[in-house]
């Protein structure tokens, strides 16, 4: 309601100036038609002119059935197939008015705006002619070769190919649909600026992307959101269970972070800035950045400095941190992904969870078959603390260090170890752990707590 007495305000301060600029060079408009009547009104001079109406005020031309025209206020009301013209540019609407003293028409009763680049139309609007800007409201529809915009109301410029729409925006184009409270549209270089409540949806990816504001460079082919960005993509795929049978999984990916980034075209990538939570699954991930190279299947989180926190994505019971995190995709599921320098690896028993085995090294790939961890080799002054268990009961646990390591996976629970490289290692018994658990722990160890969730995600979504 706010914007919407903006926009009254600009109609209202358009109106008086156009008024004040008018009222020393305004010409009076001409009438004719076959038939005219001539009468006295509370002392006003009014003609009706009947048929074949022509109206003409400088180069605007106005042709409608019926017309009566108000001397003294050098206005008149346009009755019947109602059609206005000037240069390249046509209004047609069943009834209407004109003001020769402003240069301006108006209508109640439908009103549709055709000037070549663009077809306007709505229930009611004002077309002023010496700036060439309408100001048209309720069920407004803008459509021009690529796109259509609905709205409650919109001002268009038509010198500067530039709409302000306002309440109930939406803005459609062959690939996507952008909602919003307010919009600017700006034609001719296909950029615009949203207000708002945004929701993008994308018609590619089953992606929609919310916030509350958006800048869409068109011709760059660039978007950004800065305000309150939260994307959620729902995936299906389809796996083949034991009993042959095809299955349906959907997968929800939710990213929210501070500032969101969108770069289409050849190098078709997506950034998320500053406090990213992202979930998808079994997955769930906290970083500075993360960028998406939609072309090669690439996820790289990061970290943005040297005294910031490094990349943590959990999976299951496990967590993984590293500088870098290197994630490839193959049909939307991960195929392996790569931990560039400071990696750890933790994994929390589903039972005992005071236990967790734990691995430090440089770098670390993790393979993965079917969203299920198959191994992981870890590169460079590796360290590790694995328990062990006999018949499902603890039984210590092992502590060794290595110059590279092979850690195979069964239900992403460690199965073997491979140690390479001048391995050492030593064994703790059971009863020298039980109650201590905590005090085994690498360098690098910290079990971070605040692994996002899903459902905290999107309840902020309006």
């Amino acid at each position: 309601m706010f914007i919407s007495q903006k926009l009254l305000l600009f109609l209202i301060f358009l109106f008086f100036s156009t008024y004040s600029f008018s009222q020393e060079k305004s010409e009076s408009i001409r009438v004719i038609g076959d038939s005219l009547v001539g009468r006295v009104v509370d002392g006003e001079s009014i003609r009706e002119v009947i048929g074949k109406v022509l109206l003409t005020q400088g180069n605007v031309v106005v042709t409608c059935d019926k017309a009566i025209q108000y001397l003294l206020k050098n206005e008149a009301e346009l009755i019947g197939n109602v059609v206005v013209n000037q240069d390249s540019l046509t209004l047609t609407t069943p009834t209407g008015f004109y003001f020769g003293d402003v240069k301006m028409t108006k209508s109640v009763s439908g009103i549709i705006l055709d000037d070549k680049k663009v077809i306007l139309s709505a229930d009611s609007g004002e077309y002023f002619f010496d700036s060439n800007i309408a100001v048209f409201q309720s069920n407004v529809s803008l459509i021009d070769s690529v796109t259509t915009l609905n709205s409650d109301e919109l001002i268009y410029f038509k010198n500067e190919d530039k709409a302000i729409a306002v309440d109930n925006v939406i803005i459609k184009s062959e690939n996507s649909i952008i909602n919003a409270d307010s919009l600017e549209h700006l034609r001719k270089s296909k950029t615009s600026f949203a207000f708002g409540n945004v929701k993008i949806s994308s018609l590619e990816n089953n992606t929609i992307v919310y916030g509350d504001h958006l800048e869409d460079y068109g011709e760059q082919k660039f978007t950004i959101i800065d305000k309150n960005p939260l994307l959620v993509q729902i995936d299906t795929s389809y796996q083949t269970g034991e009993d042959t049978l095809t299955k349906t999984r959907i997968d929800t990916l939710v990213i929210k972070c501070l500032k969101m980034e969108a770069i289409r075209g050849a190098s078709n990538l997506f950034r998320a800035i500053d406090s990213v939570k992202i979930v998808r699954g079994e997955f769930a991930s906290l970083n500075d950045l993360t960028v998406y190279f939609r072309s090669d299947d690439k996820i790289i989180t990061e970290k943005s400095g040297e005294t910031t926190q490094p990349p943590v994505l959990w999976y299951e019971n496990s967590q993984l941190t590293g500088d870098s995190i290197t994630i490839y995709l193959e049909e939307n599921n991960i195929k392996n992904l790569d931990v560039i320098n400071n990696s750890f690896m933790l994994s929390q028993h589903k039972v005992f969870q005071q236990r967790y085995d734990q691995t430090s090294s440089n770098n670390v790939k993790i393979n993965f078959n079917n969203d299920k961890i198959q191994n992981a080799v870890f590169d460079g002054n590796v360290r590790s603390i694995y328990y062990l268990y006999e018949d499902e009961k603890p039984n210590g646990l092992t502590k060794s260090a290595s110059n590279s390591a092979t850690l195979v996976f069964e239900e992403n629970e460690v199965s073997e170890v491979r140690l390479y490289g001048s391995p050492s290692s030593e064994y703790h018994p059971e009863n020298k752990v039980i109650g201590i658990e905590r005090t085994f722990t690498l360098p690098k160890f910290v079990f971070n707590e605040n692994r996002p969730l899903k459902e905290e995600l999107i309840s902020t979504i309006k």
